[in-house]
């Protein structure tokens, strides 16, 4: 198994051959910053992420699979053909091109607020005909949806959002009847992810989802690095 790290080390060999020193420069700023939480963080602290034909070394490596775990994650979501999903801090889009796969009648709203990463993200699904996926470019404190969805997913974002119990709240009004936010982040025993500084236990989420007017309805244990909790917004009837 290749973990977040070594991902990270694989893409340092190929930007050194391939980068300017500036970028290269910028690379080891941000894992510093943001260890593996850059794969699908909306950045609300304002690290850049310019050059995301670099990032996708590191994204979209398929040796990620074997952690991440992309088709069990899906499999456990349980998602409609014609659901309207929301991958926010989509990055490259590595979980957006794989539930447009798994919803051919519905969309994928793919977020981010680097827009280089959003141009990235279009490209790719005109490039491989994915036409239900949308790109998004949000805010830190909106994801700027244009509709109501059926999910929403973080993944490895939850800790770069401020004041998340008001942004938690105005999400809600992107939520249909019974939809879910499904939160994965890097537990705090991970040998993997970013600097334990940075993360934030799962009893917490839940604590600050409750406040935000949410419930835990499902938790999956089968990641071997991040927790997986499924919220719902409470009084919204399924």
């Amino acid at each position: 198994m290749r973990g977040y790290n070594s991902l990270v080390q694989s893409a340092l060999q190929k930007m050194s051959k391939a980068a300017s020193p500036q970028i290269v420069v910028a690379f080891l700023g941000l894992i510093g910053l943001l260890g593996g939480v850059a794969a699908q963080s909306p950045d609300t602290h304002q690290h850049s992420f310019s050059g995301a034909e670099h990032w996708a070394h590191v994204f979209d490596d398929p040796k990620r699979d074997a952690w991440q775990k992309p088709h069990e994650v899906i499999e456990a979501l349980a998602l409609k053909p014609d659901a309207v999903i929301a991958d926010i801090g989509a990055g490259t889009g590595y979980f957006a091109v794989r539930f447009a796969n798994m919803v051919p009648k519905g969309r994928v709203y793919g977020v981010d607020i680097e827009p280089d990463m959003v141009k990235y993200l279009a490209e790719r699904a005109k490039r491989e005909k994915r036409n239900n996926i949308v790109a998004v470019t949000g805010a830190p404190d909106d994801p700027r949806l244009p509709e109501k969805v059926d999910l929403i997913l973080m993944v490895d974002v939850f800790h770069h959002i401020d004041e998340r119990e008001r942004y938690f709240r105005k999400l809600r009004q992107s939520l249909k009847p019974g939809a879910r936010i499904a939160i994965i982040d890097f537990r705090l025993d991970s040998p993997e992810g970013p600097p334990k500084a940075a993360r934030v236990a799962s009893e917490r989420v839940i604590a600050e989802l409750k406040g935000a007017g949410y419930t835990l309805a499902r938790e999956h244990s089968f990641l071997p690095h991040q927790y997986f909790l499924v919220f719902a917004a409470q009084g919204n009837p399924s």
